[in-house]
């Protein structure tokens, strides 16, 4: 049930409706007609008295109901081992020599010291579709908190027109009189103000403003990704031409094996399974030059649509790039505490908490009274008649609605509120739990993938030197060429190898810089 109190502004409004057919002239001559001086000073009056009104309610209004955000101290980031260094920075032996706990740089792919790159990421940010996307819905947050702040200034309203006829006799208690067709007209215009005891438009402003954070956060999400993906299309250009060069010269030591076993086969001095054998190695290695190929058009074409150009756009100067570039210093990583300030999914997350409390808030509001005031006036009558002093009418007065005592719909409201809060605070809490965990992933992924390296690239000078020897040797007529040969198809494997190890190695730098959070800018 509803209980509200009449206010006199519907009653004016319905008054100032009527039409005064069949008075006598001589009553309407003796009836009061105020001036247009003292209409405007009732008027006035009524303004001031909406806005004293107005202004000693919101003096005695009390703070918000529902509850005030603070981060909750049972929260993961609120734990004190989250705000640690990173253990697989900090562990000897793990690949610390290689990090550095300094604050990573806001524009973290400038550390490869590659202007094409920088150039190429620049275009990306600023025509993004999804970035595009992005500030689309950072606009409509805005555009929310200001409909939100939009309830704590008055509302005005105009209404009217003209119409044309005449009320029946019978109306005017004059049966058999018909009375006469006129013009006539209505005009009213009105002024409201709720006035925010509990706190209900003010929780509402609080729930907007979070969701615009939210939404920024959003935006700054958007750009670490676009860096990142950007970052990685240009790195797999240049490692699939490392790896395609790498693969070419297998393959043309295995076409050199092979013209020189089918040289052998004619002089008899090889069998035809050993031209069968390297026909078939050769085979293999042709094989392997497609996928690399297909990966490095498949590259072009993503980097141009992340820069918003159509596939076939991609930039022509990139495709020649030999090999990825490196990063010569140590990796700054910072710590626990700088990446929970840093990532923007955790602010995201954060915010989307904030909001969800305060809308618990904003439906406990509703178990509360409602009261709004009022200012209207209105001049209603023959347009013959307009701005006559007896057609005018306006009032002045509060509004008050409570919904009693039916309040299972508010109640229920609130528990969803209360139960959105909690899921956000999961959300919250997985969101930091796993950029801790990509980042100790990425951290050791990438300290595994140098000591790999290292491995490999001891191989491959062992290769070499074999390599070196194989050909000493056979320059002086104490072994043969398929030996020297064998010893250089050697050592083009392990340069394949090493070659795909830097490959993965540009892969694994791209995956801790977004597991960082690096590129957002608070």
């Amino acid at each position: 049930m509803t209980v509200s109190t009449p206010s006199v502004i519907q009653t004016a409004v319905r008054a100032g409706s009527r039409r005064f057919h069949g008075i006598p002239d001589r009553l309407a001559s003796t009836a009061a007609r105020p001036t247009a001086l003292h209409r405007l000073r009732r008027l006035v009056a009524g303004l001031g008295g909406v806005a004293v009104t107005a202004a000693l309610l919101a003096a005695c209004s009390t703070p918000p109901v529902g509850p005030d955000y603070r981060q909750p101290p049972e929260a993961a980031a609120s734990q004190p081992h989250a705000a640690l260094p990173f253990e697989q920075a900090s562990t000897p032996g793990a690949g610390s020599p290689v990090f550095a706990a300094q604050p990573l740089p806001d524009h973290w792919w400038r550390l490869y010291q590659d202007d094409r790159l920088d150039a190429i990421v620049q275009q990306a940010l600023a025509h993004n579709t999804d970035l595009r996307v992005a500030l689309a819905h950072l606009e409509s947050a805005q555009a929310r908190i200001d409909e939100a702040e939009g309830g704590t200034r008055p509302t005005a309203s105009v209404s009217g027109g003209p119409s044309y006829g005449h009320v029946s006799g019978l109306s005017e208690l004059q049966p058999g009189y018909v009375p006469p067709n006129a013009y006539h007209y209505s005009a009213g215009a009105g002024l409201s103000y709720q006035v925010d005891l509990f706190g209900q438009i003010r929780r509402g402003i609080e729930a907007a403003q979070a969701g615009g954070q939210a939404a920024q956060a959003a935006v700054d999400l958007a750009r670490v990704n676009v860096a990142a993906a950007t970052t990685r299309a240009y790195l797999d250009i240049c490692s699939a031409n490392l790896r395609l060069a790498s693969a070419r010269r297998s393959l043309a030591l295995q076409q050199e094996a092979l013209g020189v076993n089918e040289q052998l086969q004619q002089a008899g001095r090889a069998a035809s399974i050993d031209v069968s054998r390297a026909r078939s190695q050769l085979g293999q290695l042709e094989a392997a030059l497609p996928p690399l190929r297909a990966q490095r058009q498949g590259a072009l074409y993503r980097l141009a649509t992340l820069s918003g150009r159509l596939p076939q756009d991609f930039p022509r100067e990139v495709q020649d790039c030999a090999a990825p570039p490196a990063i010569a210093s140590q990796i700054p990583v910072g710590d626990g505490a700088q990446l929970l300030r840093r990532r923007p999914d955790i602010r995201q997350a954060e915010r989307q908490l904030a909001e969800a409390t305060a809308r618990i808030g904003v439906a406990t509001a509703d178990l509360y009274p409602k009261i709004t005031l009022g200012l209207s006036a209105s001049s209603a009558g023959l347009a013959s008649g307009f701005g006559r002093g007896d057609t005018f009418s306006w009032s002045l007065g509060p509004l008050v609605s409570w919904t009693l005592p039916n309040t299972g719909v508010a109640q229920a409201r609130i528990a969803q509120s209360e139960a959105g809060t909690r899921a956000a605070l999961a959300t919250f809490d997985g969101t930091v739990l796993n950029a801790l965990r990509e980042t100790e992933t990425a951290l050791n992924a990438y300290a595994q993938e140098l000591d790999r390296r290292a491995a490999l690239q001891a191989a491959r000078d062992q290769a070499a030197e074999v390599a070196d020897q194989a050909r000493a040797l056979y320059r002086g007529g104490r072994s043969g060429y398929l030996d020297a040969l064998d010893a250089d198809r050697g050592l083009a494997t392990a340069q394949a190898a090493l070659a795909a190890s830097d490959a993965q190695l540009a892969d694994d730098q791209v995956t801790l810089f977004l597991a960082l959070g690096g590129g957002w800018q608070p």
